[in-house]
C-alpha cells in the first residue's frame, strides 16, 4: 500500500507537520505530565503518547487518501515502521517542549 512513493511523501509530510505542532500542544495541554500522569520518564511517556497519537492521524490520513484513489489495505505496523524513522524529530520536539 505505502510503496506508492506520492502516498508515502505525502505521509511523511503530514508526520512532520505533527512533529512541529507538538511543543506547543505540550505547553498548552500537559502543562504537570508528572504529577497528573504519575510517570517516572516525561519523554518516554509523550513520546509513546505521540507515536500512537501520530500513528492514528495518519489512518485517517490514509484512509482519505486512499478513498480519493484505488486504495488497498493498510498495515499498521508499516505506519509504525515509518513514524520511527522520525524517531529523533520527535523526541527531539518533546525535548524542546519539556526542558
Amino acid at each position: 500500500m505505502l510503496q506508492d512513493s506520492t502516498i508515502r511523501k505525502s505521509l511523511d509530510q503530514y508526520i512532520q507537520r505533527r512533529i512541529q505542532e507538538i511543543p506547543t500542544e505540550i505547553k498548552q495541554t500537559f502543562p504537570a505530565i508528572k504529577q497528573i500522569w504519575k510517570c517516572e520518564n516525561e519523554l518516554d511517556f509523550l513520546y509513546g503518547y505521540y507515536v500512537g497519537k501520530i500513528e492514528e492521524g495518519s489512518l485517517h490520513y490514509l484512509l482519505k487518501a486512499t478513498r480519493a484513489s484505488a486504495g488497498g489495505y493498510v498495515d499498521t505496523f508499516e505506519i509504525r515502521g515509518i513514524i520511527e524513522t522520525h524517531k529523533k524529530d520527535l523526541q527531539d520536539s518533546i525535548k524542546s517542549a519539556i526542558n
